[in-house]
């Protein structure tokens, strides 16, 4: 998605000097007949948060976490990805939901702000040689919503210790993006499709384009939260759009700090 800023327009609805979402691609400019474009209050905010927390992301996780893990005050919730634009969120939904939220991510720096400005109750490297035990640790009475970013040996870990009627919406699998081939080891699927027939668990993915009748209720929760200072978020800026190659393979490989935005031009919101 893009934040855009109109230079002309014949449009009704568009006036040069108007800010507005899009789908506009890597590019400089683009000639629009005004379809899928959203006009942008720049006195809500930074322009910046429409493209993360009170945007798709943002979205992502209100949808994934209430709809599809419907959680409940006491629940354990573990969310993958805990330090990205979505889990971020999703871990905080889930805490003011009143569930005790344990995050998984990929370096200690990442570990030590998701508790600290993210406020989950704890946050597990899963490059620690003993993450599994780690997790297990966190989570003595098993987990009940597990929200799925990631894939691979995070999701096993997980799988293994949900509860009866545990919940998993399934968001991402960036970890087995690239891959070419099945993963080798042992074929897990059938332990798989046990644990959900004995535990009752539901394993659901789900596209956001097909949720955008959330979209109001999103605002305007999230709205408040961010203005209560209930939710926090990050972003991780590049300027220059002859970085966003490099800033896309650095986001596939979780070199990122939060969300991942190419700046091509200064924010006017920014000045207010």
């Amino acid at each position: 998605a893009t934040v855009s800023s109109v230079v002309a327009s014949n449009h009704p609805k568009f006036e040069p000097g108007q800010l507005v979402l899009g789908y506009s691609g890597w590019q400089d400019y683009e000639v629009s007949s005004g379809k899928g474009l959203t006009w942008l209050d720049p006195d809500a905010g930074p322009v910046s948060t429409a493209l993360g927390v009170m945007g798709m992301p943002g979205l992502t996780a209100y949808v994934g976490l209430l709809d599809i893990g419907q959680p409940k005050p006491g629940e354990t919730v573990v969310v993958s990805s805990a330090a990205g634009a979505v889990g971020s969120v999703a871990g905080q939904i889930a805490r003011l939901k009143g569930c005790r939220t344990m995050g998984v991510a990929g370096t200690a720096e990442k570990c030590r702000y998701t508790v600290q400005e993210f406020g989950f109750e704890r946050c597990l490297n899963y490059n620690d040689d003993d993450f599994v035990e780690q997790l297990k640790d966190a989570c003595p009475d098993g987990i009940d919503i597990y929200f799925e970013n990631v894939g691979g040996k995070v999701f096993d870990a997980a799988c293994a210790l949900m509860n009866t009627a545990g919940r998993i919406p399934v968001c991402g699998m960036i970890s087995r993006y690239n891959d070419t081939a099945l993963p080798e080891g042992p074929d897990t699927l059938p332990r798989l499709m046990r644990a959900i027939l004995t535990r009752r668990l539901l394993v659901c993915g789900f596209i956001i384009t097909d949720h955008g009748h959330r979209l109001g209720d999103f605002l305007k929760d999230m709205g408040g939260w961010l203005e209560s200072g209930e939710v926090h978020y990050r972003e991780d800026v590049t300027a220059g759009l002859e970085n966003a190659v490099h800033v896309f393979q650095g986001l596939l490989a979780g070199s990122n700090t939060g969300k991942a935005l190419i700046r091509v031009s200064d924010d006017p919101t920014m000045k207010r």
